[in-house]
């Protein structure tokens, strides 16, 4: 794996979990204005959509740049419209790239040929 696509993996893995955490807050936002006079989803709105156009970003060039699967890179754009998806995204990224370096460092200590 090239740095380019290592970088592009960690920035979509460092904006998965900001992202599922501003939905989440999103979410009680809108209970809490139906159910008191507490009004905070337009700050909060404005904030999960920034850090949602950045995950779609950073998804896109991800994609383009590991050459997931349709299947793989599907996967990864609905966990981001899921409520808790950037925390699985960002856990299934982290395993990748640790397998990654892990088969790198054996493939540079000889041990396979992969």
């Amino acid at each position: 794996m090239d740095i380019k696509t290592a970088t592009a993996i960690r920035r979509l893995r460092l904006v998965s979990a900001p992202e599922a955490v501003s939905f989440l807050i999103l979410l009680v936002c809108s209970v809490l204005k139906r159910t008191t006079d507490f009004n905070a989803v337009p700050v909060m709105g404005a904030v999960h959509g920034v850090l949602f156009i950045l995950y779609v970003i950073f998804w896109a060039d991800a994609w383009n740049r590991t050459k997931w699967s349709l299947k793989t890179g599907l996967f990864y754009f609905v966990l981001s419209v899921l409520p808790t998806g950037g925390f699985f995204a960002e856990r299934r990224l982290k395993r990748a790239a640790e397998d990654e370096v892990i088969a790198a460092r054996a493939r540079k200590e000889g041990v396979v040929n992969a």
